[in-house]
């Protein structure tokens, strides 16, 4: 058998101080194989430095995927080359720098993880579809458990990829909205799928940032600065077990946590 544990979207400083504060204790008591986070607000709340990543790694997380925001923090191109750590997503044109998938292998097993953003509400690019194929077909075959972090909004595509890729992959896990679902569940094929893992961040925030910005923003429709000044913290995840000589999924459970 083999698990991993994979975080929710980390939102600025708070989001780290969750995954500092909270990480370590899981690490020891459920020994995850892999621990996997998606990372592209993990800087002030939009993109990642080098810093932000290093700070992150040193905390537990093995590996780092992005989304939307990927490319908020300019100085992210002097870096993302040469980082093993850190995917951007997958599906954006052929020379993009960085990379959409990777193979990693812990305690002999090896894992396939890949970072796919979605189209429906988002900006247009490259079909999610196709690409999770073409991932599967050539880095999953040489993978025990193949992994997909799907980055989007629309709750119906997260669905429509975790139905296209069952029994294909170990996993969809969605990102993106910030918010944990409580629709994790087993595929008939052997797929662990959940609409959005949640986030780690700013507890009492509207998708962890101050509420004050989004409802002006809202009731105005005017500008409005948005800042994350901290207190109470939320960490979401999901841990998941998995057959490895089958690559499918035996369980997939819900983290939600609130740190004082």
């Amino acid at each position: 058998m083999a698990s991993i544990l994979f975080i929710g979207d980390i939102v600025g400083k708070p989001g780290r101080e969750a995954v500092n504060k909270v990480l370590p204790g899981l690490i020891a008591r459920r020994n995850p194989d892999l621990v996997i986070a998606n990372g592209e607000n993990a800087a002030g709340g939009a993109g990642i430095t080098e810093k932000v990543l290093d700070e992150l790694t040193e905390a537990g997380i093995d590996l780092v995927t992005g989304g939307n925001h990927i490319w908020d923090r300019k100085e992210i191109f002097q870096f993302i080359d040469s980082s093993e750590q850190l995917l951007r997503p997958a599906n954006y044109p052929e020379g993009t720098p960085g990379r959409g998938s990777i193979v990693i292998e812990r305690n002999g097993t090896r894992y396939c993880i890949a970072n796919i953003l979605g189209r429906v509400f988002m900006r247009p690019i490259d079909c999610p579809f196709s690409c999770a194929n073409k991932i599967c077909t050539a880095q999953g075959k040489d993978a025990d458990i193949t992994i997909i972090d799907f980055h989007t909004e629309a709750t119906s595509e997260k669905q429509a990829l975790a139905w296209h890729l069952n029994g294909r992959v170990g996993a969809v896990i969605g990102t993106h909205t910030h918010v944990q679902t409580a629709d994790e569940r087993i595929l008939p094929g052997g797929t662990a799928y959940i609409s959005d893992v949640g986030m780690a961040g700013q507890y009492n925030s509207i998708l962890g940032v101050d509420p004050e910005g989004p409802l002006k923003r809202f009731l105005t429709q005017l500008p409005a600065e948005l800042s994350i000044t901290g207190g109470r913290k939320l960490f979401n995840a999901v841990f998941i077990d998995f057959e490895v000589r089958t690559g499918k999924a035996l369980s997939i459970e819900r983290i939600n946590s609130i740190i004082k």
